[in-house]
């Protein structure tokens, strides 16, 4: 079984900017949905987030072929899950993202243009 499993995860592709898309989209269609439902909108993230990053985890080993080989732990998929579905959300459904949520995601969003420009 071990065997299998080794043999398995050497089979594994990493995530295109395509399968990233997809999987953004679908958090944040579920976030908005969610919280038109008047889910709590941290559990609505929390559930998008997880599963946005066990997709990656579990499809693709953890990599992202725009990273190279390298793979992710669990914590920083889930991060990134976090901050790529509130900006689709933003797109989606605004109305739905808490203002301290959009301030942060704004925040962060200059972050990383800024070290991206150095």
């Amino acid at each position: 079984t071990l065997n299998k499993q080794i043999k398995a995860e050497k089979n594994l592709i990493a995530a295109t900017e395509k399968d990233i898309f997809l999987y953004r989209q679908m958090g944040a269609s579920y976030l908005c949905i969610a919280s038109k439902a008047e889910v709590d909108f941290s559990k609505g993230l929390g559930i998008a987030s997880a599963t946005f990053a066990n997709v990656i985890i579990g499809k693709h080993g953890g990599a992202i072929k725009e990273l190279g080989n390298q793979k992710l732990d669990d914590k920083r998929i889930y991060n990134a899950g976090v901050f790529q579905i509130v900006g689709s959300a933003l797109n989606i459904c605004p109305e739905s993202i808490p203002k301290d949520i959009k301030n942060d995601y704004e925040k962060r969003l200059k972050q990383l243009i800024k070290q991206n420009n150095k």
